[in-house]
């Protein structure tokens, strides 16, 4: 408001004082209009839906250094993949949801459940990129992109939902996803990745190791460590210049791939949900995630 005042001072010659404050007070109407029209396009655009076709993507894999062969591993009776997929099915914010993978054996086990398959490249380095290149092969064009983890067969629709719902409201963030309350037994399972988040709702960081870390070493049971939940949504416009990117030394080193997000500087919003995850990463997890089941009475 300084800035106002200062040119808004009269002058030696009066009538020029008076035909700057003229300029300044048409200025700031300018810029008050302005505001309005931005304020009533955005609500109009929100009103209309803002990135509102919305597609899943479930990047899937044969090889892993941690399990050879898991999106086909069998649980209960059904492939792996294939739970995921109906799980996906039920969110109600995704117009279409895909598999994408670069094996044949994914493939004709998705196509026998009745998946729509989109083949990718061996050359992709992560999901995200194999999402991106899915996305450049499908017929329709989409806002926003849900890479929904292979491995997390009881995944919730409502936390697709979610994530879809918070980059929707969020124009000034290319990506989100969800976090839940980390057990203290996972606190350093490097398998287990953990986050971050400021108080505006945004993703300050992700590590392996356990953060925040406190000067004594050991886990404070009354903190509220934050889990990553792998599920993940993009701007599609955004996701198509990631590849593009180059590599960052902390995604390197943590070899996570959102890191190379925000070290490139875009903003990632998060949310919190209530959810006990049970992703399979290892040939251990699939005994673990059945006996889940059973007890809930999942089939």
């Amino acid at each position: 408001m300084a800035w106002g005042l200062s040119i808004c001072s009269p002058g030696s010659d009066g009538s020029h004082g008076s035909s700057k404050a003229v300029v300044v007070h048409a200025l700031l109407a300018g810029v008050a209009v302005a505001s309005a029209a931005a304020a009533h396009y955005y609500g109009i655009h929100h009103f209309f839906g803002f990135r509102r076709r919305v597609v899943g993507i479930i990047p899937a894999r044969f090889s892993s250094s941690r399990f050879q062969g898991k999106p086909l591993v069998n649980i209960l009776g059904k492939p792996m993949i294939q739970r995921t997929w109906e799980r996906a099915k039920l969110a109600t914010t995704l117009d279409h949801v895909v598999v994408a993978t670069d094996d044949a054996r994914i493939a004709e086990c998705c196509r026998e459940f009745g998946a729509d398959v989109i083949m990718t490249s061996e050359s992709c380095q992560n999901g995200t990129e194999r999402c991106c290149e899915a996305l450049q092969k499908l017929k329709k064009k989409y806002d926003i992109v849900v890479n929904i983890q292979g491995d997390e067969p009881l995944v919730e629709p409502e936390i697709i939902d979610g994530i879809v719902k918070a980059l929707q409201s969020a124009p000034d963030a290319v990506f989100s996803t969800a976090v839940t309350a980390l057990n203290p037994d996972d606190g350093m399972d490097p398998n287990r990745v953990k986050c971050v988040v400021d108080k505006h709702g945004y993703a300050i960081y992700f590590s392996r190791g356990l953060i925040p870390f406190n000067k004594s070493g050991k886990i404070n049971a009354e903190f509220p460590y934050l889990l990553h939940l792998g599920i993940q949504s993009y701007d599609a416009k955004f996701l198509k210049v990631y590849p593009q990117l180059p590599s960052t030394p902390l995604q390197l080193e943590e070899d996570l791939e959102q890191l190379k997000v925000l070290e490139h500087g875009y903003r990632m919003k998060v949310i919190k949900v209530n959810h006990d995850s049970h992703g399979v990463d290892v040939p251990e997890d699939v005994e673990k995630i059945e006996s889940f089941m059973k007890q809930r009475n999942i089939s």
